[in-house]
């Protein structure tokens, strides 16, 4: 459910980009504004970057097979870091070097005399306001599937936590494109209003800026899910207690997990079962406790448990 909510956010993310980039291109052809142009770079790489993502969640719906035999669930992660390179290099890299750009050439039309003036700023502001609107539609779907997903955890916690990277990055991508479009407003609104043509270069300063610390959270929260996190703490607790209230264990020695995706995860634990039983009663106790771990968390696609005898020894604290 939660997936093909995302996907559906996705899509509306990309729809409403689209639109708006090509919205953005023109106006920039109209007034030669770097904010604007700025801008109609950031919202192509959204459209692109959207694209990777459907790309991501497609693939990663593929069954396991001989060559991944954990399945394909982690191509999402890594669809979504390269979304994270592209935003950097597409977005952010290219709208400061706009801004140079853009400083560059309004220096020497002032030393030669030229007139630094915008043409057709009607056609900016209105493009710049339609495509907050656009933008704000996209944000706004974005936000309430954020709310429902993180319940009370708070946003910067949900974050950091959260396995659903497609959602995370569509959120964060609508968030800095309205915040780009803000600052590309002001650009344009004060280069009209003060005469100084310099306003629009530094907002296109500003949204470089912007653009590029996104990409470093975004690239910092998928790398750290491809590295390997482990299962929620909700999870690795109710695994914990299924496993101490199973018949015939007599405590969990150790136990380790990996995500594998939004919806799926790995867990190897080492049970320490009771003296006395036979091989095929340990067999037939294994099996029920997995079940009952898969039955009570269906994410936990692949269950490992190893059994293991107590080693005072080993349990020390190491000096």
């Amino acid at each position: 459910m939660a997936a093909h909510g995302s996907k559906k956010v996705v899509i509306l993310a990309l729809t409403a980009n689209f639109g708006i980039a090509a919205a953005k291109f023109v106006a920039f052809m109209l007034t030669a504004s770097s904010a604007m142009l700025a801008e109609a770079i950031h919202s192509l790489a959204d459209t692109g970057n959207q694209l990777l993502l459907l790309l991501g969640m497609k693939r990663a719906a593929k069954p396991p097979d001989e060559r991944h035999e954990f399945g394909y669930k982690m191509e999402s992660y890594f669809w979504s870091f390269i979304v994270a390179v592209m935003l950097f290099s597409l977005g952010g890299l290219f709208a400061l070097y706009e801004g140079v750009h853009k400083v560059h050439e309004l220096r020497l039309a002032v030393a030669a005399g030229k007139p630094t003036t915008m043409d057709h700023p009607s056609v900016a502001l209105g493009v710049l306001v339609v495509s907050i609107g656009l933008e704000g539609w996209s944000w706004v779907a974005a936000t309430r599937h954020v709310n429902q997903l993180r319940g009370d955890q708070s946003l910067f916690g949900f974050i950091q936590d959260s396995k659903a990277t497609e959602i995370i990055v569509i959120w964060m991508e609508d968030t800095g494109a309205l915040i780009g479009l803000v600052l590309a407003l002001a650009g344009v609104v004060l280069t009209l209003v003060t005469g100084n043509p310099f306003w629009d270069a530094y907002s296109t300063f500003a949204i470089g800026a912007l653009l590029i610390v996104i990409a470093l959270v975004v690239a910092r929260e998928t790398k750290s899910l491809l590295i390997g996190e482990p299962a929620t703490k909700e999870a690795q607790a109710a695994i914990r207690q299924l496993v101490t209230a199973a018949d015939g264990v007599k405590g969990l020695m150790n136990m380790r997990s990996m995500q594998l995706g939004e919806d799926e995860f790995l867990v190897a634990l080492k049970v320490q079962w009771q003296t006395g039983l036979s091989v095929d009663e340990v067999a037939r106790l294994t099996n029920q406790l997995e079940a009952d771990i898969r039955q009570a968390i269906p994410r936990a696609r692949f269950i490992f448990v190893e059994p293991d005898t107590f080693d005072p020894d080993k349990a020390k604290p190491r000096g």
